[in-house]
């Protein structure tokens, strides 16, 4: 912990500085020994570092939307160059390059924020040690020392003594609850994160490892954060937990607001916006026009839910324009009703009682057939031959012997006596 702490000692001294700074206005609501002025100068800090890393946020949205893109590609490359890594490493690099994607880009929030995290981890363990560090002064860390969140230390672990719990006046069994249960809640929002991600906010029509690698994460970020929770301070934990709800929120908003093409959430949203159109008449918020624009300009490449938005229009009699709004259009409707006209028919399916009926029926036709062939024949038999012509009789006569299976053409041979 030396180690790692003298690595992040540069950033330690401003960390500490903005907790005192959080923790002089809250103190004078709430009493400077109060855990509640601690706990949330804590989560102060944590909104304010997020605020700061939201462009780094965006950056991560669409590294991670590009990735889902260009899966199809480069699984393609990897099955071409298989036996060639480099070339294949070169192939991956020039397609990112084309692109501008970088695959880095999805882990910058993350390791933006390690700096901070290890800096407050450190804060605290000196807290708990009885140790003044960076802007806490004797009189700040006695505070902190006092400081409790529902009976808990802000420097105490899982993993404490009954001692060292005992030496910042608390229990154990306190200890132990408030961090069981903040662990659960942190494990808890990681992977209610992630699956909300997944679900929702993920191109359906793309089937890739990618997506396997993603839904494997969802449920082992989960496992790693509950077991490195138990040694982490209970400061930390509040730490932990509030950038976890950060990031939920913050994804929920833009999922909302700008979900990924071909994804559930993308059906979602432009289900509001024709809702929208069909009360208004028209696109409201630029947002929502700038959507629309997109659509638009991607022309035969629009996937279906896409296409089912802009045929959800021709039936209102509007058609999108290239510059995000809509106009009133009659070819769009006319489209839009031919389209639904020459939809095909599905046949609907028989029970399996009307198939069999219906099976018993065809094949007493076709039974029926050969009885009215014979009765025909019997009574051409019966007719008096002097009343036909003789050439027509040696005709009948050929054609049902020709009728008879297994015999052959031609004049028959005399049958034995024995046989007779």
């Amino acid at each position: 912990m030396d180690t790692i702490a003298s690595l992040f000692s540069f950033i330690t001294t401003p960390v500490s500085w903005i907790i005192v700074q959080f923790h002089k206005v809250y103190g004078a609501l709430f009493g400077d020994d109060s855990g509640w002025a601690w706990g949330l100068s804590i989560v102060s800090l944590v909104v304010l570092i997020r605020i700061c890393l939201i462009p780094l946020f965006v950056k991560q949205i669409k590294s991670t939307r590009n990735m889902q893109v260009l899966q199809p590609k480069m699984k393609a490359i990897q099955e071409r160059y298989k036996n060639d890594k480099q070339r294949q490493s070169e192939e991956m690099m020039k397609l990112y390059k084309e692109t501008g994607t970088n695959p880095l880009s999805s882990c910058l929030p993350i390791l933006a924020q390690s700096p901070f995290f290890f800096a407050l981890y450190h804060v605290l363990s000196s807290i708990a040690s009885g140790k003044k560090i960076g802007a806490i002064n004797q009189d700040l860390l006695d505070s902190a020392r006092q400081a409790h969140i529902f009976g808990a230390p802000l420097a105490a672990k899982f993993t404490d003594s009954v001692e060292k719990v005992t030496s910042l006046d608390a229990s154990l069994t306190d200890v132990r609850i408030v961090t069981a249960i903040m662990i659960v809640l942190m494990s808890a929002s990681q992977f209610f994160t992630q699956r909300q991600l997944m679900t929702k906010n993920v191109d359906l029509t793309v089937k890739t490892p990618y997506m396997q690698q993603q839904k494997m994460l969802m449920y082992i970020f989960p496992v790693i954060f509950a077991v490195m929770g138990i040694n982490f301070p209970v400061g930390v934990l509040v730490y932990w937990l509030t950038t976890n709800v950060w990031t939920m929120g913050q994804q929920m908003y833009v999922i909302n607001q700008n979900p990924t093409p071909g994804s559930k959430a993308q059906d979602a949203y432009l289900q509001r916006v024709l809702k929208s159109v069909t009360s208004h008449g028209e696109v409201r918020g630029r947002t929502r026009r700038k959507m629309v624009k997109a659509i638009v300009a991607k022309g035969s490449d629009r996937n279906d839910i896409e296409r089912k938005f802009i045929t959800g229009l021709g039936k209102l009699g509007l058609a999108a324009q290239e510059d995000g709004t809509v106009a009133k259009s009659e070819t769009a409707a006319a489209d839009a009703e031919g389209g639904q006209a020459h939809r095909r028919q599905q046949p609907k399916r028989q029970t399996k009682a009307k198939r069999q009926t219906t099976g018993h029926a065809t094949a007493g036709a076709k039974a029926t057939e050969p009885e009215a062939a014979g009765s025909k024949t019997s009574l051409e038999k019966d007719a008096p031959q002097d009343s036909k012509p003789k050439s027509a009789g040696k005709s009948a006569s050929g054609s049902s012997r020709q009728a008879k299976s297994g015999q052959r053409k031609g004049p028959q041979r005399p049958k034995h006596p024995s046989k007779k």
